[in-house]
Formats: structure tokens, sequence, C-alpha cells
């Protein structure tokens, strides 16, 4: 049961943040969070892991570093976009354009 646990939560939590991430695709600041949402997921399954096995905590560090620095490009690609566009929507948004 505790192994249930273990496992089945952050994989339901993985996927309801897949499931929000594909419902939600009009928005790229809802994009963004849920994708945060996935990366904190997977950092809460790691975690899990690293302390079930006993080994250290060092690639969970080195993971939070690379997942803050995926959230600081995703709020400069957000802010650029909004500066150039007005708004966040995807429909608004011309790929074609300089």
């Amino acid at each position: 049961m505790l192994m249930l646990l273990y496992w089945g939560l952050p994989c339901f939590l993985i996927l309801m943040g897949v499931f929000v991430f594909v419902f939600n695709r009009k928005h790229l600041l809802s994009m963004l969070l849920s994708l945060e949402y996935i990366v904190l997921s997977l950092f809460f399954q790691l975690f899990i892991y690293l302390n079930l096995m006993d080994f250290s905590s060092y690639f969970s560090m080195m993971f939070l570093t690379f997942s803050v620095c995926e959230g600081a490009l995703g709020l400069s690609i957000l802010v650029s976009m909004i500066r150039t566009h007005g708004n966040d929507y995807f429909q608004s948004f011309n790929v074609l354009q300089c």
C-alpha cells in the first residue's frame, strides 16, 4: 500500500499536469504553469526514489537548478511575446512575422 503511494501519487500528478497542458493551449502562461507543475511532480518522484534507494540528493539539486533555468527562459519568452503582440494568445501569434 505504501509503494502505491510512493509511485502512484507522483504518476497521477504528472498525468494531471499533462492533461492540463494539453487542454489549456490557448494561453502561454497557463502552458508554462502546467509545465512547471509537471517538473515539480517529477522532482517529487525523483526525491522519493533517491530517498528509497539511499542515494545522495546531489542530482536533485542539479534537477532543481535546471528547472529554474527552464522557468526563467519560459518567462522571458512570455515577456517578449507580450511586448511584441500585446497578449499571450496563440491565435493572435503569427509565425510568419519577423
